[in-house]
């Protein structure tokens, strides 16, 4: 993997930059959709690949090891060739799941011992055994180990919990330099940045990945319930200390206001459910505000989705029969809004980066994040 660093905004930490991978280039910002178990959720490869046209998605090691299995995937020649993507992916390493399935799951040093949500069988990952499993996923982007600590954290806790996974950080890295790709190209573990909202912690953290020198670095451990103001201050000390010539990957973020106050801060890559997730629920995200579908008052409103036309879908169908299709519960309804907020997200990230190499972000970006900030 290799990273160019086009240019930074002089009135913020704001970057645009391109980085490359084996399956294409990735321009950033980005935000990546969320494919948890080899696919994005009611989205047609083909409508994603031509309508929503992102760089990258993501999917989860922890759900694609349960189902399909690492059989299924090494017969099939790796997860691009089975669910027909080709362009870049990037697997969350599991770590995330250690927070998710807190009720599920016991932490050791050697590892987590996780109870499936599935069939309540137990199974067992060390850092080592979530670089195999990414081997065989074979992302072009793996994550490295770790735990997400939940929101509020105490402070012993916290830094425990970050020392841990530096300790695991460094066995994922000596498995992963000791292990070959599966499928003939190259993959990039990416180190994880934890210490909950501590900004000694994080400090301690983002010095420590820094230092391990691997080709980009990632932010976790945020949006798991910390006011924004916490999330954009613990962003800050990090960033701050991140070398500039890599990438800075925050994961599971977030709102469309979130995105850009975290470009703004230096931040490259993003990934979350939001907009799948509120899609589904008749939620979309427009560049006036949002807007809640199922509400009486879309009933006779004949209007398109969203005249600013982010995607094909926007002018195809009104804001009045969007609405009919989630009162009568027809999955077209859901499917509409995810390709409509999906586009919308991609759309912003790449109008962030027009505005960071034409040197007026900033001003763009509040102009944004204030017409955002409104329910429609």
């Amino acid at each position: 993997m290799k990273f160019d660093l086009l240019q930074t905004d002089s009135q913020s930490q704001a970057r645009a930059g391109v980085v490359h991978t084996d399956h294409g280039a990735i321009e950033t910002p980005i935000f990546m959709p969320v494919g948890t178990v080899g696919t994005v959720k009611g989205v047609h490869q083909r409508e994603l690949e031509n309508d929503v046209n992102p760089d990258i998605i993501l999917a989860n090691t922890y759900h694609l090891y349960l189902r399909p299995g690492m059989e299924v995937l090494e017969k099939a020649g790796g997860l691009h060739k089975f669910m027909n993507w080709d362009r870049p992916i990037l697997t969350d390493s599991g770590g995330y799941q250690v927070y998710s399935l807190s009720a599920n799951r016991k932490i050791k040093e050697e590892g987590v011992k996780f109870k499936s949500h599935i069939d309540g069988s137990y199974h067992f990952f060390t850092p080592e055994r979530a670089m195999d499993i990414q081997r065989s996923i074979g992302a072009d982007i793996i994550m490295a180990f770790d735990e997400c600590t939940p929101y509020p954290c105490d402070y012993n806790y916290a830094k425990r919990s970050m020392h841990m996974t530096h300790r695991w950080l460094k066995r994922c890295i000596e498995h992963f330099n000791n292990t070959p790709s599966k499928y003939g190209f190259n993959q990039t573990l990416f180190p994880i940045i934890q210490g909950s909202t501590y900004t000694d912690l994080r400090q301690q953290s983002a010095e420590f990945i820094a230092n391990c020198d691997l080709p980009a670095n990632a932010i976790g451990g945020l949006s798991v319930g910390e006011p924004a103001e916490e999330m954009y201050a613990m962003t800050d000390v990090v960033t701050a200390v991140l070398p500039k010539d890599k990438p800075r990957y925050l994961m599971g973020v977030g709102t469309p206001i979130n995105l850009l106050e975290n470009v703004a801060l230096g931040v490259d890559m993003f990934d979350c459910v939001m907009p799948t997730r509120n899609g589904r629920n008749g939620m979309i995200f427009t560049a006036h505000g949002t807007m809640n579908l199922k509400n009486k008052k879309w009933e006779q409103d004949f209007s398109p989705l969203d005249p600013a036309d982010y995607a094909w879908v926007d002018t195809a169908y009104s804001k009045a029969y969007v609405r009919h299709l989630f009162t009568v519960n027809e999955m077209l309804g859901r499917q509409i809004c995810t390709i409509h907020n999906l586009s919308f997200y991609l759309w912003l990230m790449r109008e962030a980066r027009k505005h960071i190499l034409a040197g007026d972000f900033r001003t763009w970006k509040d102009k944004m994040v204030k017409q955002m900030d409104n329910r429609l």
